[in-house]
């Protein structure tokens, strides 16, 4: 069979900012994205029905045998079980929602397709608090996955506290540095990723993931249930955060209950509120119903978007999110709202013109001694004139 992973138009809306710049199945939650997660299963390279303007950049292969699933579904035993059986225009779906199609075409809405309804329990990543709230139990599936049958390396360094069994609880890549540091897998697994660094005095609980070439900077102190994709750096107190890739919390500062994007910079200082003083439910904008919604969670700290930047100092209200190019900065909270391409802080915003996003961007992939492709600007082009209704102080131009 053929994996496809399909973008469902109205989860995909509901999980901006995060998928303005990448498929549903793009999004990280666990040690992998979604979409690793079904390759390491189905041992097979994925592509992606998404919008038009993705498509160069995320392309979908299509044969006469095609497992269609959905980019919002995370895996589990019982569930892969019933998709590996489905014959020719077979599917299943839960609620309303198609969630597996196997088929010759790729219209998931074809009337030649019978569904039967899943009965079972499934993780759906549909919001996008839904990503730092499953994050803790999606590692733990992730640990298990990835470490099957492997060795870990081992932790020669004498001053470094180990509360767990390696190989069991924590799993390491070769090439990693641990130093004068205490990890507890009491609670759930540590998994430590191939040429990582961990410095000296550094706190760390599980469930956590440090993916490849990430650091934890001296002195942090990292609670459960929080990632760091690849290429990153943390810094400080971070709890319950997932951070995508190539982006840095290197500073001290709170960061928690939140999800980063690739490519952000949280400057020194930056502290994110995740809880409101009178304890009330937290509400968050929503790119479909163009307006807050209520997220019936107690703790929800900060959405940001790719390539977004904030200054030293800057404090992020409770349930906060920025949009894709925003760079912020100032004293002050600003809004709970950061539009796309937005400049400034609580004082006011004007636009982050695109010449100007542009050059900032080059420059922070040069730093990762990488290109910022045609492709990828051909994506933010785009999005800066699709999203420039949010930007509302254009409107009075």
């Amino acid at each position: 069979m053929n994996l496809i992973l399909f973008d469902d138009p109205t989860i995909r809306l509901d999980l901006s900012p995060f998928t303005l710049t990448r498929p549903v199945a793009g999004i990280r939650v666990g040690i992998l994205t979604i979409a690793e997660k079904w390759e390491k299963t189905f041992s097979s390279q994925a592509s992606f029905l998404t919008e038009s303007y993705l498509s160069e950049k995320f392309k979908a292969v299509v044969t006469s045998d095609n497992l269609l699933v959905n980019g919002a579904l995370c895996i589990d035993d019982s569930l892969i079980d019933v998709i590996k059986n489905l014959k020719e225009n077979e599917g299943l779906e839960k609620n309303g929602v198609k969630l597996a199609v196997r088929s010759p075409g790729t219209d998931v809405n074809s009337d030649s397709i019978r569904y039967q309804h899943y009965e079972k329990e499934i993780v759906l990543i549909d919001q996008v608090w839904k990503i730092f709230q499953h994050n803790g139990n999606q590692i733990r599936s992730d640990f298990a996955l990835i470490t099957k049958g492997r060795k870990s390396s081992s932790v020669n360094d004498p001053y470094t506290k180990i509360y767990g069994e390696v190989g069991k609880d924590i799993f390491i890549e070769e090439g990693s540095i641990i130093k004068a540091s205490i990890l507890n897998a009491e609670n759930g697994p540590i998994y430590i990723g191939k040429d990582t660094q961990i410095q000296e005095g550094a706190l760390i609980r599980g469930p956590f993931a440090l993916c490849e070439g990430s650091h934890v900077n001296m002195g942090a102190k990292v609670r459960g249930d929080t990632t760091v994709g690849p290429y990153s750096k943390i810094g400080g107190e971070v709890s319950n955060a997932v951070i995508f890739g190539f982006s840095n919390k290197a500073h001290d500062g709170f960061l928690g209950n939140s999800v980063i994007g690739e490519w952000c910079n949280l400057g020194a200082d930056t502290n994110t509120s995740n809880l409101k003083n009178n304890y009330e439910n937290v509400k968050l904008w929503n790119y479909t119903k163009n307006g807050f919604i209520d997220t019936g969670l107690q703790f929800c700290g900060l959405m940001m978007g790719d390539h977004s930047k904030c200054g030293i100092n800057t404090m992020f209200n409770t349930g906060t999110v920025v949009g894709v190019g925003a760079n912020v900065f100032g004293d002050g909270f600003p809004r709970n709202f950061i539009p796309s391409f937005a400049w400034g802080g609580a004082g006011g915003f004007t636009t982050f013109q695109l010449n100007k996003m542009l050059e900032t961007t080059r420059k922070v992939f040069a730093r990762r001694n990488q290109t910022l492709g045609e492709v990828d600007i051909k994506i933010i082009e785009h999005l800066f004139n699709s999203t420039a209704s949010n930007r509302i102080w254009e409107k009075k131009n």
